[in-house]
């Protein structure tokens, strides 16, 4: 609960399968109260789902649902890049934080558990990529306890939960974690790769993550690292380690996988799902520091 007694007002721009997704999400945190989903379809599944479980739904985009609900403290942005500047002006103009899940990137880049805290006044903050959600956290680990030269993480995921968005983005998603992992994980130089799985049964989200580092105590290092897992587990709870991390010869290397809730969307998704995840933890941060 917030200052004044009551949960974070919320909102979620998109009905596609992140924003209804999020609609899941939102509606089991005490924190966080939905006051209305805005999309462009009135007929997609988002919007009936909304509807039959007593949102308001609207279907000429944000300025209508801006008209219709009052004292909106925050709202999630699940469209696209081209949409959301105009979206963010909106919102500015009347004061509401913007969450931005798409790739346009006009706030800060923001990993919850690593660098929220220091951009807890940022207006508008932005979520980066599934890899860098699932990742960042444990090179900013190991950065924590060594000096760390090299990065370099390869996320690999399903392709039934690869959008036209991701597919048409790659370069930007590679060059995007990348420089999370170094401008929030604290590594001096970094790299990503994401490769799309098409197994079937699809698989689960699975991270590598490499570290160049120096002799360093290996029991340090784990400690480092489970501590990481376990504060995104705090919002992830699929978020897990496959193995003990590897440690020697100057190298690390650890294994996560990304097991998403199944809310909305199918479990195999957890690159979806983290960042949706992410998101509600975002806003949810924003509500204690409120309290």
């Amino acid at each position: 609960m917030i200052g004044n007694g009551r949960p974070l007002r919320v909102a979620i721009i998109g009905t596609g399968n992140i924003g209804t997704d999020l609609m899941y999400k939102v509606e089991r945190s005490p924190r966080l109260d939905l006051a209305g989903m805005a999309g462009i379809d009135p007929d997609s599944e988002g919007s009936r789902t909304a509807r039959e479980r007593g949102h308001i739904v609207t279907s000429r985009g944000l300025q209508e649902l801006l008209e219709l609900v009052e004292d909106l403290d925050l709202a999630f942005d699940a469209t696209s890049a081209s949409a959301h500047p105009e979206h963010a002006r909106m919102l500015a103009a009347r004061g509401i934080r913007s969450v931005d899940l798409t790739p346009a990137a006009l706030g800060p880049a923001i990993v919850p558990p690593v660098n929220l805290t220091h951009n807890q006044d940022a207006e508008e903050v932005n979520l980066v990529t599934c890899g860098a959600q699932a990742t960042v956290p444990i090179v900013a680990a190991i950065s924590g306890i060594v000096d760390l030269d090299y990065a370099e993480t390869v996320s690999t995921i399903s392709s039934r939960s690869a959008g036209p968005g991701t597919r048409q983005n790659i370069d930007e998603f590679t060059s995007s974690t990348a420089r999370a992992l170094e401008t929030i994980g604290g590594a001096r130089h970094a790299k990503a790769i994401i490769i799309l799985n098409p197994a079937d049964p699809p698989l689960t989200m699975r991270n590598t993550i490499y570290a160049r580092i120096p002799e360093v105590d290996v029991v340090e290092v784990e400690a480092a690292v489970e501590a990481a897992v376990t504060e995104v587990q705090r919002y992830v709870p699929g978020y897990r380690l496959r193995t003990a991390p590897l440690v020697g010869d100057g190298l690390a290397t650890v294994f996560v996988e990304v097991e998403g809730a199944g809310d909305h969307l199918p479990s195999y998704a957890g690159n979806l799902d983290i960042m949706t995840a992410a998101a509600v933890r975002v806003a949810e941060l924003h509500a204690e520091a409120r309290e």
